[in-house]
Order: C-alpha cells, then sequence, then structure tokens
C-alpha cells in the first residue's frame, strides 16, 4: 500500500486558474498532402463542448514489498462506476513480473486527490491460464497499453501492441476481473504486423487507446502513429494521420477515421536526440466525439533523461472519410477528422510525465465528471508514476 505525495495547495490553485485561463481553441483537418496537417478555417472548428479545470496532482513510488513492489509502467486506467474501484494497468512485459493489473481505491475530490491506495495485483492469462512470459522464456509476450471496464457484463477489454520483431500481431481481449482468458476480437489486416515488409503498424507505434461510446454499443481503437503505408512519423516540420477503428461489438469494423496527430512541438536538447508525438489515449464523451490524449517527449540530457508535453483534443468523426478500404493516406483524398485543443498542460504550467491513461472518475456534488491522468514511468528512476485530476465543465 502506498500514499500519493500531494502538490501544494497553493501550487493547485495557481495551476487551476493558469488552466481556466490557458484554455485555447484549435482546429485541425487534413487531406491536402502526404502526413500534413492544416488549419481549418474558423467555421469548420469544432464548438467548444467542455473545459477542465485542474484539481490537483500525486504520485506514487514502489516499494521494497507488498503491492507496490512492481508497480510501475501504468499505461491503462478505468473505474468501475458501481463499485469505485480502480484499474490499473502496467505495460511490464513480464519482465519485473507477469503481465497484469493492479486495482486501486482513489480518494479525490473537488479539493484534488487525497490518497492513492493500491489494493491487489492480479495477472493477466493466456488463453490455457497460464500467465504471460517474459521475452526470454519466449512465447506470446503482450505489451499491455490500454484497459477500460465493459460496461455491459462488466468483463475488462485491454490492448496490446504486439511486437513487430517477434512477429506479435497487436491484440484486443476480453478477460475477466480475476484476469482470466474470455475471447479476441478479430483487428482489421491493416493493424497488423509484417516483419518482412515496411507495412502495417510500427514497432511499439501500435495499439495505445481504446474507448467504449457511452451506449457501449462499439468500441474505438486508436493508434498512437502512421501506419507505414500512412507516411512518415511526427517530424518537428509536419504531422501524421493515426488510424481510428470503430468496432462493434463482435469486433466487425463499423468505420475506420484519419485523426491528424500534431508536429513533436519541441526540439531535443540532449543525449541522442530523439523526439516523438502520437496518440497515447482516448475517451468517449459522445457517439462521435473523442477526447485525445496527444504526448509528446523529448530527450534533454544523457541516460535517457526526457521531458513531455501533453496536449488534450476533443475530435470529431463527424464528416470524416471512413478510411477503412483506403490503402494509403499519402495520396489525400479523404477528409480527416476535426479536432479542437482543450487543453495544453505545458501551457498552463502543469508538469507533467510521460501520460499514458485516462479515464472519467466520480461525479462532483455539482454534478460535473472529474477526469484521471496516469503516467508510465517506464520503470525509470528520473520518471514518476503521476496522477493528475480535472473537473470537466461543460460549456
Amino acid at each position: 500500500m502506498g500514499q500519493a505525495r500531494h502538490l501544494s495547495a497553493a501550487r493547485a490553485a495557481l495551476r487551476a486558474a493558469a488552466v481556466t485561463l490557458g484554455l485555447v481553441l484549435a482546429g485541425c483537418a487534413g487531406t491536402p498532402g502526404p502526413a500534413a496537417v492544416t488549419p481549418v478555417a474558423a467555421g469548420q472548428q469544432l464548438a467548444p463542448s467542455f473545459a477542465l479545470r485542474f484539481l490537483g496532482g500525486a504520485t506514487l513510488a514502489r516499494q521494497p514489498e507488498g503491492n507496490l513492489r512492481d508497480f510501475g509502467g501504468i499505461s491503462g486506467i478505468d473505474r468501475d462506476a458501481a463499485t469505485g474501484v480502480w484499474y490499473l494497468l502496467s505495460d511490464d512485459r513480464s519482465a519485473r513480473a507477469p503481465a497484469r493489473f493492479y486495482t486501486a481505491a482513489i480518494d479525490l475530490d473537488a479539493s484534488g486527490i487525497h490518497s492513492i491506495r493500491v489494493t491487489g495485483v492480479v495477472p493477466l492469462r493466456q488463453a490455457d491460464g497460464s500467465v504471460f512470459p517474459g521475452q526470454q522464456q519466449g512465447g506470446e509476450v503482450p505489451d499491455p497499453e490500454a484497459l477500460r471496464i465493459d460496461p455491459v457484463g462488466g468483463d475488462l477489454v485491454w490492448s496490446s501492441e504486439g511486437d513487430r520483431k517477434l512477429g506479435l500481431n497487436p491484440f484486443v481481449r476480453r478477460a475477466s476481473r480475476d484476469g482470466r482468458f474470455i475471447a479476441e476480437l478479430r483487428l482489421p489486416e491493416n493493424l497488423h504486423v509484417h516483419p518482412e515488409a515496411e507495412l502495417g503498424v510500427r514497432d511499439n507505434l501500435a495499439i495505445e487507446g481504446l474507448a467504449f461510446t457511452p451506449d457501449a454499443s462499439s468500441l474505438w481503437v486508436s493508434m498512437e502513429a502512421p501506419l507505414y503505408e500512412d507516411g512518415p512519423v511526427p517530424t518537428l516540420q509536419q504531422g501524421g494521420f493515426a488510424r481510428f477503428t470503430r468496432l462493434d461489438r463482435q469486433g466487425r469494423v463499423l468505420g475506420q477515421y484519419a485523426y491528424p496527430v500534431d508536429p513533436i512541438p519541441l526540439p531535443p536538447t540532449g543525449g541522442r536526440r530523439r523526439a516523438d508525438n502520437g496518440v497515447s489515449e482516448i475517451l468517449s464523451t459522445d457517439a462521435g466525439t473523442l477526447l485525445v490524449v496527444e504526448r509528446s517527449g523529448r530527450e534533454v540530457e544523457e541516460g535517457a533523461a526526457f521531458r513531455f508535453a501533453i496536449r488534450l483534443y476533443e475530435a470529431s468523426v463527424a464528416g470524416a472519410t471512413d478510411v477503412s478500404r483506403t490503402a494509403s493516406l499519402q495520396g489525400g483524398g479523404f477528409t480527416a477528422m476535426r479536432k479542437r485543443l482543450v487543453l495544453d498542460l505545458s501551457a498552463a504550467g502543469i508538469d507533467t510525465d510521460n501520460i499514458e491513461g485516462a479515464a472519467w472518475g466520480l461525479r462532483l456534488p455539482n454534478g460535473n465528471a472529474t477526469l484521471l491522468l496516469v503516467s508510465d514511468d517506464n520503470f525509470h528512476p528520473l520518471q514518476i508514476n503521476q496522477f493528475l485530476a480535472f473537473e470537466v465543465q461543460r460549456r
């Protein structure tokens, strides 16, 4: 068990004010050329439907014993509305312990996060009932990235990015609350790996987000970065298109759409000058609109020291082209999803780590929902397991 470390009340209040004042509206759509992301005219922008007010943050450290012994790499998070229990998915590839998720109690209200208590750890299991192996053991090594609770029946739905080098496809699977395998949803062929050719998903840039629509009739699956055939990954000069796929409850494709990912916002300043930007999570706000987390990392020092820029967008599929039968997005000829900047955390003065998970939380006494973001610390000594809470203010 562990206690959250609080941001100071004064600092949180200042940042809350900065968030409220720092909201920026922007729209993007793209069809003009390969991997281009260009501003749309004002009339094409999404109308603002909500804003976010920062409530506070906390961190949770690993401990030598107990549930927090191997805690970290949190890439997926969701809350059971019926019980209030939180589920946290680790992206540990069975290196430190078998692939797993955690259960937690999080004390959160309008004044911030008061405590985080990890109550259990549950290994995910393969179809034969065994835990997942690590790379040294061989077999199907998972790379867990996203987790949702199915509103119908309460199963867990989780994703793996796969491994191009090992020839392992990304997947989306159902599991019981005790981690047992239930079923796998079939993904379209263009979301598979092809180790023999530059085709399909890139290594470690595959399925990062899952989101059920509010009526639970379908499931959104989001890619972190463009497929090989859709053009290069974002650079400092240009963005790219990541495919968002909507599946029905049987796994049939209802549509696939091009989401315009921003260029890398800030250049790297140290180390091997590495930097990226991509989609790390999604949440549904209505049947055709998503809250999208764009996460950028840039190397600032030797020893893999990174700094992160996090931007939250509202994105709509209204009017967007279904590209499920489009072999490549590099030739244009389609209409991408429109998006609106809800919050740039850096511009609002909120220090962030590697944010990879997002979930809707409890409702406050005023009726507003809450949003919780969580970071993946990559089990790196210079990073943290960070939790950030927001109030969702409807316009």
